[in-house]
């Protein structure tokens, strides 16, 4: 069975982004629809001693843009976020094994383009970090026919998966209309994020909701075990709706 997901890039993700793209066989980026501001894109959330923090890339005011679309005009956010990241974290137990990949991203290179930021993070985090296997693909390597939903399937259809992993947020997109996978020939299942166990943060309360960054350097190599491992012994985190 092909377990496909597909998902907008998104700036340092969350735990719960990599747990998908874990259990999918293949994970494709869909970066070729709109750009929405204040969103997860170009932004996410640190620890820090007042609670959870947002670090934001700029990217102007223009959102008659694709995500792909989203030029970079300046680098200064970068040193900027290097300093905020090395100032919250350099603390933590695994911070050194991670910082000479992070100094490369954020010190010694020049990002113009969004899109190409966040995949390139989420694609070494995955492979090198977490040692996820999943293939990845670009949606723009498809040509896709219609629009919302519609648009979504075709690329499912393109791509011959068998079974689609949503993530619980897109039951609004969705909108009930979930036959059209059935008719498809899909089976269409929901990620579920709850149970995630905590692990040793620097400044409590634990937040979970926060950045990949902060499970890398507080718990290194076992990052895994706090994102997927921990089911073994444990009930699926996938609901099947068919």
């Amino acid at each position: 069975m092909r377990k496909v997901a597909v998902i907008q890039s998104n700036y340092i993700p969350w735990k719960g982004y990599f747990d998908v793209i874990n259990d999918a066989d293949v994970f494709i980026f869909y970066d070729d629809v709109q750009y929405t501001k204040n969103d997860w894109r170009n932004r996410n959330k640190l620890k820090s001693a007042d609670g959870a923090c947002w670090i934001t890339i700029p990217t102007g005011s223009d959102l008659n843009r694709l995500i792909c679309e989203v030029e970079l005009q300046n680098n200064f956010w970068q040193m900027k976020h290097w300093k905020m990241i090395n100032q919250l974290y350099c603390r933590t137990p695994y911070f050194k094994l991670y910082k000479e990949f992070f100094q490369y991203i954020y010190l010694d290179t020049t990002w113009g383009n969004l899109s190409e930021l966040n995949q390139t993070l989420i694609r070494y985090i995955s492979r090198e970090f977490l040692g996820i296997k999943t293939e990845f693909q670009d949606s723009r390597d498809c040509r896709l026919q219609g629009s919302q939903l519609d648009r979504l399937l075709d690329l499912l259809k393109q791509v011959n998966a068998d079974l689609y992993i949503s993530g619980p947020t897109a039951k609004a997109y969705i909108d009930n209309r979930e036959e059209r996978f059935q008719t498809e020939g899909i089976i269409l299942e929901y990620k579920d994020y709850s149970g995630y166990p905590e692990y040793s943060q620097l400044y409590p309360p634990f937040e979970h909701s926060v950045s990949i960054l902060d499970l890398l350097f507080n718990c290194g190599a076992d990052a895994g075990y706090y994102i997927w491992e921990w089911r073994t012994q444990n009930s699926p985190a996938l609901v099947s709706i068919f």
